[in-house]
């Protein structure tokens, strides 16, 4: 039980160094495709965080974030996370695609406060209304 629990939480670890090192990355990178791929998905977890807690989301829209969110952590995945990008591919397109669907639900202008990064990513991962 006790090799499981550090396991786990050495596995957690490794997860959050790697989010903490691209989001290093994405500020230290020059404007441009690389940072915005970079970036996307530190901004898509404060995205996510932000909107948590804001009464003006429908709860619609929290559930599908949040069913995302189990499926971020959980171990289990479409494509193993050890699979070199392919592995941390399927996570991005599972939170884009729930941020998607509730940002379709919740108004623009909350969206747009709780966004931490470039505004014309938003508008791509929400596409055009």
């Amino acid at each position: 039980m006790t090799a499981a629990l550090l396991a786990t939480a050495g596995m957690l670890c490794v997860l959050l160094a790697v989010w903490a090192g691209l989001a290093v990355l994405a500020r230290r990178l020059p404007e441009g495709l690389a940072r915005d791929v970079v970036g996307f998905l530190p901004a898509c977890v404060t995205l996510a965080r932000r909107l948590r807690g804001d009464e003006r989301v429908p709860m619609r829209a929290k559930v599908a974030v949040a069913l995302a969110a189990v499926y971020l952590l959980s171990p289990l995945d479409i494509v193993p996370d050890f699979v070199p990008v392919l592995g941390a591919l399927d996570d991005a397109v599972v939170l884009a695609i729930a941020l998607r669907y509730a940002g379709r639900r919740i108004p623009r202008q909350v969206l747009a406060d709780a966004w931490p990064g470039d505004p014309r990513l938003l508008d791509r991962l929400l596409g055009r209304r």
